[in-house]
């Protein structure tokens, strides 16, 4: 093995989650791979620890029961106690920035803590991806890498793609599309398909429900397509935010454009589901949606028919 392939696999990114078995980002059984760190601030993110490219304190307070082990091995003191009459409780202090040890995680007799972020090599990603390459054979399966924001790490995720492809393992990424042109063809080189997100077609409303504009998301989005790479648009679903009949047919009107593209596969819908919030707790931090977005299926079959009716292909993905 020369030089320049033990860099490759030695290179590290920061990754908060694994999930293996996966059928809802991609075709067939795939692991999925979070990278941590994302530009956007969704108010519906199910995944808050991904947003933050530092390590992160996760605390379920509701399994604590005030031991203590924690607080001495913590080098940056980062857990106490403080007493309200008689009770004494455990606190994180959020002002400081966790360095990732661990230590808290391993001496916590319930798993009341956990680190959200780890630095893990090419080569030890790529052993956890091939366990279950048995799976993507049989299914048709592979990797999605995702987040956060996989180009926000993109050297990292384009030396893995290489590598899985090089091993014959599909391989796509879920992306919001908000990255410099040049990061986004370096990770897209190596992948099969590319599922965009969408968020809002209207720049100001996107950027509200997010915290940036949407026109480098629409330019990356039609340079990607142009490019001749395979991409799915991937679009949240949420009541009274981005659900409206104008809005869809605006968002089907800026997506027709491509639609004699043959690497353009269409709009996957994706309903909102609450599975992430228990987390914005567990980070000390609010949940930014105070009302109920969910949407019937009723709701979300109208939208199915608009889109339809531009020649569109069009699937609703669970969880």
């Amino acid at each position: 093995m020369n030089t320049e392939t033990i860099s490759i696999l030695e290179r590290k990114a920061r990754i908060f989650n694994v999930q293996k078995y996966s059928i809802y980002d991609g075709p067939g059984v795939r692991t999925l791979i979070f990278f941590k760190g994302c530009p956007l601030r969704c108010k519906w993110c199910s995944n808050p620890e991904g947003l933050e490219r530092k390590f992160q304190v996760m605390f379920k307070e509701d399994l604590c029961i005030n031991c203590g082990s924690c607080i001495p091995v913590c080098p940056l003191q980062i857990h106490y106690f403080t007493e309200d009459g008689k009770q004494v409780k455990h606190q994180v202090n959020r002002s400081v920035n966790c360095a990732g040890c661990r230590k808290c995680e391993s001496v916590c007799p319930r798993q009341a803590l956990s680190i959200a972020g780890s630095d893990k090599t090419v080569s030890e990603v790529l052993a956890i991806i091939q366990q279950d390459a048995l799976f993507y054979l049989s299914s048709g399966g592979g990797v999605t890498l995702g987040g956060g924001e996989v180009t926000a790490q993109p050297e990292f995720a384009a030396n893995l793609l290489t590598e899985c492809k090089r091993l014959g393992i599909h391989t796509a990424i879920e992306t919001s599309g908000y990255a410099k042109l040049a990061s986004l063809l370096k990770v897209a080189e190596f992948t099969d398909l590319i599922l965009f997100d969408l968020k809002h077609i209207d720049p100001e409303r996107h950027f509200e429900l997010t915290g940036v504009h949407n026109e480098r998301i629409l330019d990356n989005l039609a340079e990607l397509i142009s490019r001749g790479f395979t991409v799915k648009v991937r679009m949240p679903i949420l009541k009274g935010l981005n659900d409206s009949a104008e809005t869809i047919h605006r968002t089907m009107n800026f997506l027709q454009t491509f639609k004699f593209n043959k690497n353009f596969l269409g709009v996957d819908l994706l309903p909102y589901h609450k599975l992430g919030i228990n987390k914005y707790k567990q980070l000390g931090l609010t949940y930014p949606l105070t009302e109920d977005v969910s949407i019937s299926n009723e709701e979300m079959q109208q939208i199915v028919e608009i889109i339809k009716g531009y020649g569109l292909p069009v699937d609703v993905i669970g969880h």
